[in-house]
């Protein structure tokens, strides 16, 4: 997959105090189910090539999910029902993530995220927010290609168009609202499909089903791919 110089730029970033405190000392101390790892407990990087038509925005690594496998949404519970969907409908070669050496092969998409280390609580400030946001402004850029981007959660949804907005893109005025399988069509012919988060909260709580995340990425599938035999 590809590797941009703002890659290795994320994965060496340490513009946040408080988020390098913290991935730090999780990675430290690990959790006694995963005592035996040696945790990444640096800033996650995204997945995917630069040619992808898909572009799915998250929140931020969890703490011993990304953070101790060093992949985007991986070793979690988030993770296996993200994965689990984007299989199903042919965007990864197969349906877990487990680590970063599992041989997961993401399939014409790309995963980023708002924020690149875990933050405390899940809740990264504003501040921690606006010191991430270069690298987002850099992969849209450099993803000539996209189809559809799905926003996981509000989060990932006002981020998507926060950073359109200071590139200069068109947006709708006024934005879309935000509701789990919402979609709307912009100027430039991406179509953004909103989806509820599959964190625990969501998916433990039935606010996010399987059956509902399914629909989302069976419908960027039919976008993408209309018209043709795939």
């Amino acid at each position: 997959m590809t590797k941009w110089p703002a890659q290795t730029d994320i994965v060496d970033c340490r513009r946040c105090p408080r988020l390098v405190e913290y991935r730090e000392r999780v990675a430290r101390e690990k959790v006694r189910r995963f005592r035996n790892w040696d945790y990444w407990g640096r800033p996650v990087p995204s997945l995917g090539d630069s040619d992808a038509q898909l572009l799915i925005v998250g929140l931020a690594p969890a703490a011993h999910g990304g953070n101790r496998t060093g992949r985007v949404f991986t070793g979690d519970r988030s993770g296996d029902w993200l994965y689990r969907a984007m299989y199903r409908f042919g965007f990864a070669n197969q349906p877990e993530s487990i680590d970063r050496h599992d041989g997961l092969q993401l399939i014409d998409s790309y995963i980023t995220a708002a924020v690149h280390c875990a933050p405390p609580d899940n809740k990264p400030l504003p501040g921690e927010f606006a010191n991430c946001r270069p690298y987002f402004l850099d992969e849209l850029q450099r993803l000539k290609n996209l189809k559809v981007v799905v926003p996981l959660g509000l989060i990932g949804f006002k981020t998507y168009f926060a950073a359109r907005k200071e590139l200069g893109w068109r947006n709708p005025s006024p934005l879309p609202s935000f509701g789990h399988g919402l979609d709307v069509t912009l100027a430039d012919g991406v179509t953004v499909i909103s989806s509820y988060h599959p964190s625990q909260q969501n998916t433990q709580t039935g606010r996010l089903t399987e059956t509902m995340l399914d629909a989302v990425f069976s419908h960027a599938h039919q976008i993408m791919y209309r018209g043709s035999m795939r």
